[in-house]
């Protein structure tokens, strides 16, 4: 699977089924193996005055990758 297919599924966390964001990179180890995806968090009237518009979800967080969908549990 490529980056370029990860990128257009939608990030859903598990815990509140809400809609995370969308992925704009992954880390990378020294080893070359990905450990977490980088997510620009979906807009909200909220986020729009707190910042912090990209988290870290890291590769134990990934409950499912699915056709459309990749369903994490983060905390909201």
């Amino acid at each position: 699977m490529r980056l370029s297919d990860l990128q257009h599924k939608d990030i859903i966390n598990v815990l509140d089924g809400k809609k995370v964001g969308n992925i704009i990179d992954v880390s990378i180890d020294e080893n070359g193996k990905m450990v977490s995806l980088i997510v620009e968090k979906t807009k909200s009237f909220v986020t729009l005055f707190t910042g912090g518009s990209e988290i870290e979800i890291h590769w134990q967080q990934i409950k499912k990758i699915g056709e459309d969908v990749i369903l994490v549990e983060t905390n909201p």
